[in-house]
């Protein structure tokens, strides 16, 4: 079991958390299907964690490809900016958690980098902090993406029993 904490305070931001061998697959026919918020299911079950071996989030490159765009991150849309369709250069090895699991987290102060027409999208960088005001983490959980909260691997650690 594995409990993440917060590099700069040492609190522990989620409780303790099983490993999951890979991210795991969510369709998007998953959604929420009575219209109320047509959130997705979270990414990782309640109880773990996974890895995230792409790149994840901001900064964001023109892709070479811009008539047959990919999706800017894994599992999300594809995302265009006035230079044209973007994709992740961002943290590789995110670690994934069920936004519930580290419902300590609040938003950065005025919601800054939360846009979204239904939640954040997450692709604007870190989003959540830690109790002590240190931004740790990005919750992506608009309605046409993936409801993911990502902990930054740099502003969080993992302590193993």
């Amino acid at each position: 079991m594995t409990v993440f904490l917060c590099s700069k305070c040492r609190t522990a931001i989620t409780p303790e958390l099983a490993k999951l061998a890979s991210v795991p697959d969510v369709s998007d026919d998953e959604r929420d299907r009575d219209m109320r918020t047509r959130r997705a299911p979270s990414t990782v079950p309640r109880g773990h964690y996974a890895i995230g071996p792409e790149p994840w989030g901001s900064p964001y490159v023109v892709q070479d490809d811009q008539e047959n765009p990919r999706p800017a991150q894994s599992r999300g849309p594809a995302v265009c900016h006035e230079e044209g369709f973007v994709i992740s250069a961002g943290t590789r090895h995110t670690v994934l958690v069920h936004p519930d699991d580290a419902a300590g987290l609040q938003p950065l102060p005025n919601w800054e980098n939360s846009n979204g027409c239904c939640g954040p999208t997450g692709d604007e960088g870190l989003n959540r902090a830690c109790p002590c005001g240190t931004p740790v983490a990005t919750l992506a959980a608009d309605c046409f993406g993936p409801r993911e909260l990502h902990l930054d691997p740099v502003q969080t650690y993992a302590f193993s029993q």
